[in-house]
């Protein structure tokens, strides 16, 4: 389907001066004629009407036609098309990454703080519609991406964190509150959260619960991930012979990060190996695309150019007719 608009219809206006200007030329040339006295036009009763006679005229018509056109073309005509029905997410995402060092522990492969990465950099990839954020948070939190539709750049930050960069810890209120600030003032129809943790909440100024209910009152959904195998996993420690692992009993607190999902209406979900990490991601992809939104895209193209070649043409062969077969011999 095609229409045509115009994107300054005002400028139409300017063809009411098309009216004084053929006023004046019928005027003109009724006026300003040059004579001549004769005895008697007897003679000229008889002398036949030539083309030039009748095309007298066309000079000053191609002119106010070009004039028309040149109008038109200011008025900016577009063609408007209607394209088939897309896919619209109209989601904005953060990711709340722990980066604390037991986030280094090896019951992930290569680490739990790499597959986290790799899995988010996949689900990362599959979002071409969304804004993407991304926060991380140990002791501290900081946004290291604000929201964003650059891929690439969300990408190869993702690609630069590692652990250390913020004091050690587990500020997972600090975390959430930070993802759901970088959300509060969008108008998404959707705002998600996705909060990966491996520990239990023990820094951070703003209560975990606290932050929860700050992110419900702005219609944020959080999705929390505890990410560790059950039992024991071989932790990092730093000893004066460098870091060494030992094995340490695997606590998340599961009661906090269900609370937290379904105070904001999102799912709280335990991965114990890379394989399953892979699967959460997929099925919060899953979930979060059910909520996609069918609008129609409209194209608007200018279609100003035939106007402008069209009264070009026009005053080019004006002028040419002007100095050849319609020419005024003085």
């Amino acid at each position: 389907m095609h229409s045509y608009t115009f994107a300054n219809p005002e400028y139409f206006y300017l063809l009411l001066l098309l009216i004084p200007m053929i006023g004046w030329y019928i005027y003109r040339h009724r006026q300003f004629g040059a004579s001549l006295k004769v005895s008697t036009l007897e003679g000229l009763k008889k002398a036949p009407i030539t083309y030039k006679h009748i095309l007298r005229h066309l000079l000053f018509v191609f002119r106010v036609f070009a004039i028309a056109l040149i109008i038109v073309a200011l008025a900016r005509p577009q063609s408007s098309s209607s394209r088939h029905n897309v896919k619209t997410e109209g989601i904005d995402i953060v990711l709340a990454l722990d980066v604390s060092s037991t986030m280094l522990a090896k019951d992930f492969n290569p680490d739990r703080i790499e597959a986290a990465k790799r899995v988010a950099i996949e689900f990362i990839s599959g979002r071409p519609n969304d804004r993407i954020g991304l926060v991380i948070f140990s002791g501290q939190s900081f946004t290291q991406c604000p929201l964003t539709t650059d891929r690439s750049t969300v990408i190869n930050l993702f690609k630069d964190i590692r652990s250390g960069v913020l004091e050690d810890g587990t500020a997972i209120g600090n975390g959430l509150a930070t993802a759901v600030a970088r959300l509060k003032e969008s108008q998404a129809a959707s705002k998600v959260v996705l909060l990966l943790t491996d520990g239990e909440n023990n820094m951070g100024e703003v209560p975990p619960l606290t932050a929860a209910e700050i992110a419900k009152t702005f219609g944020v959904r959080v999705y929390t991930i505890g990410v560790g195998s059950l039992g024991t996993a071989p932790y990092p420690f730093q000893t004066p012979y460098g870091i060494q692992f030992q094995n340490v009993e695997v606590k998340i607190d599961e009661g906090l990060l269900k609370q937290i999902a379904h105070m904001t209406g999102g799912q709280y979900y335990r991965a114990t190996n890379n394989k399953k990490l892979v699967e959460i991601y997929q099925e919060i992809d899953r979930l979060e695309k059910s909520k996609i939104d069918i609008s129609e895209v409209h194209r608007k193209y200018e279609v100003y150019h035939p106007y402008v070649l069209a009264a070009g043409l026009l005053l080019i062969l004006s002028l040419l007719l002007k100095y050849t077969l319609l020419r005024n011999i003085p």
